[in-house]
């Protein structure tokens, strides 16, 4: 029996095992990490035949390991890791496993990756909604939070998948080197997770991997970087654009865009843009590669049009949760950077009462500060970001803020200010990772959510 090493307690490393384990290797988990909830895993994996160790630093051992599954939360440039391929172990990520797996089974089913620095998850969502709603058997997986070893490992015994739909992340391309979608989307690029990838134009590179691969690429012609440089590196992509079909010119004369209120692909209208429901101008840009990777993939209009009239929106992301006298409580938890927290604000009516903080990214807080300047009557802070966050509103001679550090004291403080202030909408954008208070931005919208309900019923 071979042996197989998972780095990594999280909901991909816990599929992974596990798949690994039905494929019949011997599997070993490690986490440097030490909890309540981890001891809880480890128990029931260890009932499964999978051996985990808890508070350990990996090390290879190429005479114990053939294979070694990282998940997407570790560094693929850990020195470990490093030290890995040097004694030639094979490794790979969790998303690059599940893909092996399912082009394994008889049937190869077909991929559509999307990726994008914001926009990923609401993109992947309308995708799943379309081709679920035309008959197809297509789920939804990766980043969006269904582990894709989740996913090969449920198909194993039954192969009747039509398309996975996956939202993939940086991290996870970084680790996959023969993922290969027959449709890849682009759907934003601007400076995140440089903390990891260290410039830009490494951060770029490992994106572009991803549509490098696809058999057709949707990449969205209305971001200025993408526009800029990807017409050398993808001559036959298929462009979007809110602005029109003339704001393709230029690009190849085909693709997805909006005229008089309505979604065209090529010469044929398929939908009415006031048919999504969801708010926000940003997301008429994730309809368009939505209805773009659907005609691509031959699905008939009445299916889109339906499908999106039908949807309801994605959680964590400008998901209203409870209106309060007037007041709309808005979970935008999904808002892990400066600029997809900018594209919130600026997706609500004014006066707002911001909560923002958490552990904070680089990045351009630019155009973060400006919509917070537009919009906000007052800032609440929370999370390991308060102070920093606090001196850099100050320096901007924005003095508008309170540091109330948990969401259990900004929501009701949230309230009370939003009343004396004629506010319409408490948003909680945090423009930061969860996981100074939060395991991830799900639990933190949750908490989020389930507070509001408490405080103020599901009204």
């Amino acid at each position: 029996m071979q042996n197989a090493s998972v780095i990594g307690l999280g909901k991909s490393g816990i599929a992974a095992a596990r798949l690994l384990k039905q494929q019949g290797w011997s599997v070993q988990v490690s986490d440097r990490n030490q909890s309540e909830s981890l001891s809880e895993i480890q128990q029931q994996l260890n009932s499964e035949g999978i051996t985990v160790h808890l508070g350990h630093t990996f090390e290879p051992d190429a005479t114990q390991m053939q294979r070694i599954v990282v998940s997407p939360g570790v560094p693929w440039d850990l020195p470990a890791l490093v030290k890995a391929r040097q004694l030639g172990i094979e490794m790979m990520g969790e998303m690059e496993l599940a893909w092996r797996s399912l082009q394994a089974l008889p049937q190869k089913t077909p991929w559509i990756g999307i990726t994008g620095t914001n926009g990923k998850t609401t993109v992947t969502s309308l995708i799943a909604a379309i081709f679920q709603t035309a008959g197809l058997n297509a789920p939804a997986c990766g980043n969006i939070g269904y582990a894709a070893c989740d996913l090969a490992r449920e198909q194993a015994a039954n192969s009747s998948l039509d398309w996975v739909i996956a939202e993939v992340s940086s991290f996870q391309i970084e680790s996959s080197s023969t993922l290969a979608p027959k449709i890849g989307l682009w759907t934003t690029f601007t400076p995140d997770h440089l903390n990891r990838h260290k410039t830009l134009e490494n951060y770029f590179t490992i994106k572009a991997q991803l549509l490098g691969r696809a058999d057709f690429q949707v990449i969205n012609g209305d971001d200025p970087y993408l526009k800029h440089s990807g017409p050398t590196q993808w001559p036959s992509a298929y462009w979007t654009s809110v602005e029109g079909k003339d704001s393709l010119a230029g690009l190849p004369d085909q693709g997805a865009y909006i005229e008089s209120g309505w979604v065209w692909w090529g010469n044929d209208p398929i939908v009415a843009v006031d048919a999504l429901k969801m708010v926000g101008e940003h997301n008429h840009q994730n309809l368009l590669m939505a209805v773009a990777a659907a005609r691509l993939a031959g699905i008939e209009k009445g299916a889109i049009a339906h499908a999106i009239a039908m949807f309801p929106g994605v959680p964590h992301r400008l998901e209203k949760v409870c209106t309060w006298n007037g007041i709309d409580f808005i979970n935008d938890s999904k808002a892990t950077n400066y600029d997809a927290a900018a594209v919130g604000l600026r997706a609500v009516g004014k006066p707002v009462v911001l909560i923002a903080g958490g552990q904070a990214k680089a990045g351009d807080d630019t155009d973060w500060i400006k919509a917070i300047r537009s919009k906000v009557s007052t800032v609440l802070l929370i999370g390991e970001a308060s102070d920093a966050f606090a001196q850099r509103l100050t320096d901007e001679g924005y003095l508008a803020f309170e540091q109330v550090e948990t969401l259990e004291n900004a929501i009701p403080r949230a309230a009370t200010l939003a009343s004396q202030q004629g506010a319409k909408v408490v948003l909680l954008s945090p423009a930061c990772a969860s996981f100074d208070q939060y395991p991830n931005f799900e639990a933190r919208g949750d908490d989020f959510r389930q507070t509001c309900q408490t405080y103020f019923g599901k009204g």
